[in-house]
């Protein structure tokens, strides 16, 4: 029986997202943009859509989702594209307002409070009518303020009320970078109150960097100045891909139990990166690569440039890395690679087995794609916590001058006190140095059991 997920999309990062993920879905399921299943997918690949969806009385499919959101405008534009007959309109949220957050995660994290009676009755009904429920995927950006604040309160609201749910993010960070610049200046503000909620209350991160996207998009794909549609559909190839052992289950990671289980050692330290190869974008031209295999396709997983994350892995260590093979690959192809992935000088935690596997899933037979092969790589590396250093240094620099504090003052955490601050930096900071001493020999003699 296929565990069931259901996908948060919360702010406008978050439903951009989730909007271009539940696309892809779709069309790997053989679904119709109003939830009909097509002819040609009548008989069934053997794929489990109910992990995502479930049947209507009139046997169309409804994504298991909410679309959550302070502010209409791409709510509304979803209910007016080609998804509008997709999604469930009791399961679509904007709040009367409509002003959204106004870049201020207090007041996104306020409005969460107000609406909590709202949110959980829509959660329940998702979670309830489900048979066997095994977690929530949420999908946000952490440096505006309503999938940085909204966002943390619904994750602090999951784990009192479900806590024996898992809860799987996909957090889209802010760019730094002059060239992808973000206009949000209290960014450091909200990421680092954000990242505090992602520590405590989640259960695995895949951390996606926009510094790291717009840059695979331009250099990879010759895109000199890629649109946000453009990013948000590698996103939704990563979230597919990774959600691909659930959706067409085999011999390994039929749930996200099993494939957290596999990747994350220690309970804190569950921020994972992304690569997928080979990519094409829309715009651009199909690929640069002409042959696949699997070790081929390793290589290039293991190519810095595909990293979806801005961090260098030259130093620190793998805690483990999974590779998620689809297509028409020989098992004893995959064995070879294996082989040949353990002889790499790769840098593994000392004080632990080289965690390194390879999962094979089948292709969706209703999506045509020009390589035999194809791959995503998700690494647990210490060297992440190089991008957690960031966002604590322009916080810091921020902090110092006590600048645009004003606002944050007027909204519960933040209305008597800046103590949520201090604390949040207090778990960052604590986070950073798991992730050090992870990649050090005397790790396991230092723990106090």
């Amino acid at each position: 029986m296929p565990r069931e997920l259901c996908n948060l999309m919360v702010g406008q990062c978050g439903n951009q997202v989730g909007s271009s993920f539940w696309k892809q879905l779709c069309l790997e399921h053989g679904i119709g943009d109003d939830g009909t299943l097509q002819p040609f997918a009548m008989d069934g690949a053997g794929d489990c859509k109910d992990v995502f969806f479930y049947q209507a009385d009139d046997h169309k499919y409804v994504p298991r989702a909410l679309l959550i959101d302070l502010e209409p405008r791409v709510v509304n534009r979803i209910r007016k594209s080609e998804q509008a007959d997709l999604f469930n309109p009791e399961n679509m949220y904007v709040h009367g307002e409509g002003a959204g957050a106004g870049n201020n995660w207090a007041k996104g994290f306020s409005i969460g409070h107000e609406i909590s009676e709202t949110l959980n009755e829509m959660i329940s009904r998702e979670v309830e009518g489900s048979d066997s429920f095994e977690g929530f995927v949420l999908t946000h950006g952490i440096a505006g303020g309503t999938g940085s604040g909204l966002g943390s309160y619904l994750l602090e609201h999951l784990s009192d009320h479900w806590p024996k749910k898992l809860m799987q993010t996909y957090s889209v960070f802010p760019a730094n970078s002059k060239k992808g610049a973000e206009d949000i200046v209290v960014q450091p503000y909200n990421s680092l109150l954000t990242l505090k909620r992602l520590t405590l209350c989640a259960d695995s991160v895949v951390v996606l960097d926009n510094n790291a996207l717009n840059r695979i998009a331009e250099d990879t794909f010759k895109v000199p100045d890629p649109d946000q549609d453009e990013v948000n559909r590698l996103v939704a190839t990563v979230m597919a891909a990774s959600t691909a052992t659930l959706r067409y289950p085999g011999y390994m990671n039929n749930g996200l139990e099993d494939l957290i289980a596999s990747l994350i050692p220690l309970p804190r330290t569950h921020f994972l990166m992304t690569g997928y190869t080979p990519l094409s974008i829309n715009t651009g031209p199909v690929s640069t690569v002409r042959k696949t295999s699997v070790l081929d396709v390793i290589t290039r997983l293991l190519n810095p440039k595909n990293n979806m994350v801005s961090v260098t892995m030259k130093s620190g260590a793998y805690m483990s890395i999974q590779c998620i093979i689809q297509g028409d690959v020989d098992p004893s192809e995959v064995h070879q690679s294996l082989v040949r992935l353990q002889s790499r000088d790769l840098r593994f935690i000392p004080w632990g087995p080289a965690g390194c596997q390879i999962a094979l899933s089948r292709k969706s037979p209703y999506v045509e794609t020009a390589h035999r092969v194809s791959g995503l790589m998700l690494t647990n590396h210490t060297s992440v916590s190089n991008l957690f250093k960031r966002i604590v240094s322009q916080y810091r620099t921020m902090r110092k001058r006590n600048v645009y504090l004003d606002q944050y003052r007027k909204f519960d955490p933040l209305k008597e006190n800046l103590d949520e601050f201090d604390d949040s930096e207090e778990v960052v900071n604590s986070l950073i140095k798991d992730y050090e001493d992870a990649a050090t020999e005397n790790f396991l003699k230092d723990v106090a059991f």
